[in-house]
């Protein structure tokens, strides 16, 4: 098998790929031959060496990826529900990069009949993190409203759909102009374009009370405006930090990171009581043994894509051989949807 290796922390160079030995499952797992690989912006932060759950679980080296789907080539012995050319699409803690990927059977679903290997690819984490945000954390419910920063994102796309699944009305914030249309495409109710409109006094614009759950995964630049533009009893999800990582170069900028470190907000206490507001934070990847949360939010998704509920993303494909290429331009944050590798 091929599979991309980071083997120290870096730019675009570290991500090498090597062929190794064909993995063979264990008891309860599976290996899947591999056609698509879900790209992720937390992969590019894995191969910076700035990931904590890649320095806690793993280490280095390591081969980035969250999610892929492609057919079933091997089971292990108690696997009795699978069988081999079974189409499937896992999610999975690192290790994703590769053309063969062994996987415990937990971590496997099975991919719908109308549901091509690249939306499969695309698909579980992305929609994983906006249900468990939106709804195990923020319990967004009908009439609420939302604020979606990176509304044309993978997991911003998510949550302006899941969001109008739950009755909210949702207002979705994009950097660029050719981001708009995907975001209203979705469902947003309103789009605010940061580059020609300034956000926070069209975000009051929207909602002059404030806003009842704000999802964030921009880190510093937003946080402060965020939870300032809370309503009372609002509920500020928190789920990444992209702005403090660079969008050139491939390597962290020490002293940007540390000035933004040092420039992130603490939430006091005794404020969150006295303004009614909640600070909500999580990472997918810290998550991992919570099979039946993962297995209810897949069931439940799943569900609501039959139904015709929530849709692909827009996905932009890549060849195995042009993950660097794929790392530059998700770190740009000049794409939207997902992006891909096809093996």
């Amino acid at each position: 098998m091929r599979k991309v290796v980071v083997r120290k922390p870096g730019s675009y160079d570290r991500l090498q790929i090597e062929t190794h030995p064909d993995p063979r499952p264990g008891d309860d797992e599976i290996v899947i031959e591999v056609e698509a690989i879900g790209i992720n912006y937390a992969d590019c932060v894995t191969r910076m060496g700035l990931y904590a759950s890649a320095r806690r679980y793993v280490g280095y080296p390591i081969t980035p990826g969250f999610e892929a789907a492609g057919r079933v080539t091997s089971v292990g012995g108690q696997v009795r529900d699978l069988r081999v050319g079974d189409p499937v699409m896992a999610v999975t803690r690192f290790g994703g990069y590769t053309t063969h990927l062994c996987v415990k059977r937990n971590q496997v679903f099975a991919v719908p009949l109308e549901m091509d290997m690249g939306e499969a690819a695309a698909f579980p984490t992305a929609f994983l993190t906006a249900w468990f945000g939106l709804f195990e954390l923020a319990h967004a419910h009908p009439g609420d409203t939302l604020l979606v920063h990176s509304a044309a994102g993978g997991v911003g796309g998510a949550l302006v759909q899941l969001g109008k699944i739950a009755a909210c009305r949702v207002i979705g914030v994009v950097g660029n102009s050719h981001k708009v249309a995907t975001a209203t495409e979705l469902g947003a109710d309103a789009i605010i374009e940061k580059s020609t409109q300034p956000l926070w006094p069209s975000a009051e614009r929207y909602a002059p009370a404030g806003y009842d759950v704000i999802l964030d995964a921009n880190g510093v630049a937003t946080l402060r405006g965020s939870y300032a533009h809370l309503a009372p009893v609002g509920r500020l999800v928190i789920y990444g930090f992209h702005s403090m990582l660079p969008r050139s170069g491939g390597r962290p900028r020490w002293l940007k990171l540390a000035w933004a470190y040092l420039r992130t907000p603490c939430f006091n206490p005794l404020k969150l009581t006295v303004e009614n507001r909640s600070v909500l934070g999580f990472n997918l990847s810290f998550l991992f043994n919570r099979s039946a949360l993962l297995h209810r939010a897949m069931q439940q998704l799943l569900q609501w894509r039959a139904e015709g509920q929530i849709r692909a993303p827009h996905l932009t494909s890549y060849p195995f051989d042009a993950v660097a290429e794929a790392h530059r331009n998700l770190e740009s944050g000049q794409t939207s949807g997902k992006l891909i590798l096809r093996v």
